[in-house]
Protein backbone atom coordinates (compact mmCIF):
# COMPACT_ATOMS: atom_id res chain seq x y z
CA UNK A 1 0.00 0.00 0.00
CA UNK A 2 1.36 3.18 -0.96
CA UNK A 3 1.56 5.77 1.71
CA UNK A 4 -0.17 9.20 1.15
CA UNK A 5 2.42 12.42 1.23
CA UNK A 6 3.44 13.55 5.34
CA UNK A 7 1.95 9.92 6.36
CA UNK A 8 5.01 8.59 7.92
CA UNK A 9 5.97 11.73 9.23
CA UNK A 10 2.62 12.09 11.12
CA UNK A 11 2.81 8.99 12.54
CA UNK A 12 6.35 9.69 13.47
CA UNK A 13 4.99 13.27 15.41
CA UNK A 14 2.08 11.26 17.06
CA UNK A 15 4.58 8.83 18.43
CA UNK A 16 6.48 12.24 19.87
CA UNK A 17 3.43 13.02 21.49
CA UNK A 18 2.53 10.44 23.17
CA UNK A 19 6.27 10.01 24.49
CA UNK A 20 5.57 13.62 26.41
CA UNK A 21 1.79 13.10 27.00
CA UNK A 22 0.97 14.05 30.67
CA UNK A 23 -2.94 12.49 30.47
CA UNK A 24 -4.61 9.36 29.55
CA UNK A 25 -7.88 9.97 27.58
CA UNK A 26 -9.38 7.93 25.13
CA UNK A 27 -12.30 10.51 23.82
CA UNK A 28 -13.38 13.83 24.33
CA UNK A 29 -13.00 15.32 28.14
CA UNK A 30 -15.22 17.91 30.15
CA UNK A 31 -18.63 19.24 29.18
CA UNK A 32 -17.45 20.55 25.97
CA UNK A 33 -15.82 16.78 24.98
CA UNK A 34 -12.57 18.61 23.57
CA UNK A 35 -10.17 15.88 22.48
CA UNK A 36 -7.06 16.57 23.84
CA UNK A 37 -3.31 16.38 21.59
CA UNK A 38 -2.59 12.80 23.09
CA UNK A 39 -5.65 11.99 22.20
CA UNK A 40 -5.45 13.01 18.25
CA UNK A 41 -1.85 11.30 18.64
CA UNK A 42 -3.23 8.16 20.02
CA UNK A 43 -6.00 7.73 17.52
CA UNK A 44 -3.35 8.62 14.56
CA UNK A 45 -1.17 5.53 15.47
CA UNK A 46 -4.16 3.36 16.37
CA UNK A 47 -6.15 4.24 12.22
CA UNK A 48 -2.41 3.04 11.33
CA UNK A 49 -2.03 -0.20 13.05
CA UNK A 50 -4.11 -2.38 10.84
CA UNK A 51 -1.95 -1.63 7.94
CA UNK A 52 1.48 -0.88 9.62
CA UNK A 53 1.23 -2.91 12.95
CA UNK A 54 4.61 -4.31 12.57
CA UNK A 55 6.81 -0.85 11.53
CA UNK A 56 4.94 0.69 14.77
CA UNK A 57 5.60 -2.40 16.96
CA UNK A 58 9.42 -0.91 17.72
CA UNK A 59 8.24 2.10 18.19
CA UNK A 60 5.95 1.33 20.73
CA UNK A 61 8.67 -0.48 22.28
CA UNK A 62 10.41 2.41 22.29
CA UNK A 63 7.53 4.19 23.64
CA UNK A 64 7.13 1.53 26.56
CA UNK A 65 11.26 1.65 27.39
CA UNK A 66 11.00 6.06 26.87
CA UNK A 67 7.52 7.75 27.38
CA UNK A 68 6.20 9.43 30.12
CA UNK A 69 4.17 7.37 32.22
CA UNK A 70 1.12 8.65 30.52
CA UNK A 71 3.14 7.63 27.10
CA UNK A 72 3.55 4.13 28.31
CA UNK A 73 0.13 4.03 29.03
CA UNK A 74 -0.99 4.66 25.20
CA UNK A 75 2.13 2.30 24.53
CA UNK A 76 0.41 -1.17 25.98
CA UNK A 77 -2.78 -0.36 25.47
CA UNK A 78 -1.66 0.15 21.75
CA UNK A 79 0.14 -2.84 22.09
CA UNK A 80 -3.18 -4.65 23.18
CA UNK A 81 -4.39 -4.56 19.42
CA UNK A 82 -0.83 -6.19 17.93
CA UNK A 83 -0.23 -8.61 20.30
CA UNK A 84 -2.63 -8.97 23.68
CA UNK A 85 0.09 -11.62 24.84
CA UNK A 86 2.92 -9.13 24.93
CA UNK A 87 0.52 -6.62 25.92
CA UNK A 88 -0.43 -8.66 29.55
CA UNK A 89 3.29 -9.28 30.14
CA UNK A 90 4.08 -4.55 29.34
CA UNK A 91 1.31 -4.43 31.83
CA UNK A 92 2.79 -6.17 34.21
CA UNK A 93 6.26 -4.52 33.79
CA UNK A 94 4.71 -1.29 34.54
CA UNK A 95 2.68 -2.53 37.95
CA UNK A 96 5.59 -1.29 39.92
CA UNK A 97 6.03 1.92 38.50
CA UNK A 98 5.02 4.88 40.88
CA UNK A 99 5.08 7.07 37.98
CA UNK A 100 1.68 9.50 38.46
CA UNK A 101 -0.44 10.03 35.17
CA UNK A 102 -3.81 11.82 34.91
CA UNK A 103 -6.65 10.22 33.25
CA UNK A 104 -9.90 11.30 31.86
CA UNK A 105 -13.35 9.58 31.61
CA UNK A 106 -15.76 12.39 30.11
CA UNK A 107 -15.72 14.88 32.66
CA UNK A 108 -13.92 12.79 35.20
CA UNK A 109 -10.27 13.49 35.98
CA UNK A 110 -8.47 11.15 38.32
CA UNK A 111 -5.05 11.22 39.41
CA UNK A 112 -3.01 7.45 39.55
CA UNK A 113 -0.20 6.12 39.18
CA UNK A 114 0.85 4.27 36.64
CA UNK A 115 1.54 0.75 38.71
CA UNK A 116 -2.51 1.38 39.81
CA UNK A 117 -3.33 2.04 36.03
CA UNK A 118 -1.76 -1.22 34.75
CA UNK A 119 -3.44 -3.34 37.72
CA UNK A 120 -6.64 -1.78 36.61
CA UNK A 121 -5.74 -3.04 33.16
CA UNK A 122 -4.82 -6.42 34.10
CA UNK A 123 -8.13 -6.79 36.49
CA UNK A 124 -6.19 -6.67 39.44
CA UNK A 125 -7.65 -3.89 40.97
Amino acid sequence: MSELPGEREDLTTAVRELADADVVAFGGVGLAGQVLVPTEAYRTVEAALPDRGEEIRPRLTWLLANGSAAGKAYAATLLDRLDPAAARDAWRGLLDDRAELTTFSGCLMDQTTLGEYAAARLGQD
